[in-house]
């Protein structure tokens, strides 16, 4: 039996000497649109009726840069991390810490008013609390008939 070669690596292949060169995603990532910003972390857990969402946002000055909304049956917590902080001299630094404008968006059950959501912050973490978001979610077993 013969070897056969199906396909065959050209001498010079620049998307792999890329790859290798600045690591596995780089040719496809100039492809990619820039995001800027973040996404802050967030939980939706179930107190009696009530959800409450939390989401991360350590050094935000949420009474100027967060707003909390109700549009369209949905709960939107939108703002922005602002960088405050002067550049180093040399123009060097190193971020891990992300800036920029955030959004997230949660689905409300039908009977949700924007009087049903109370807001808080403390400690870097925002809280917002949706009354009775869960009254009369118990499940309803519905009799089959013949």
């Amino acid at each position: 039996m013969s070897n056969l070669a199906l396909w065959s690596r050209p001498a010079w292949d620049t998307d792999r000497w890329l790859r290798d060169f600045f690591g596995p995603a780089a040719t496809t990532d100039w492809f990619k649109p820039v995001t800027s910003g973040f996404t802050p972390a967030a939980e939706i857990v179930r107190d009696g009726d009530d959800a409450v969402v939390r989401l991360e946002l350590p050094g935000v000055d949420v009474e100027k840069d967060v707003n909390v909304e109700v549009d369209k049956g949905r709960l939107v917590i939108h703002g922005e991390h602002r960088d405050e902080h002067a550049e180093e001299e040399n123009g060097r630094s190193l971020r891990e810490i992300r800036y920029g404008s955030f959004r997230r968006t949660f689905q409300l059950p039908a009977h949700v008013t924007g009087e049903a959501i109370a807001a808080s912050y403390d400690a870097g973490v925002l809280t917002v609390r949706v009354a009775g978001a869960y009254a009369g979610s118990q499940a309803q077993r519905i009799a089959i008939t013949k």
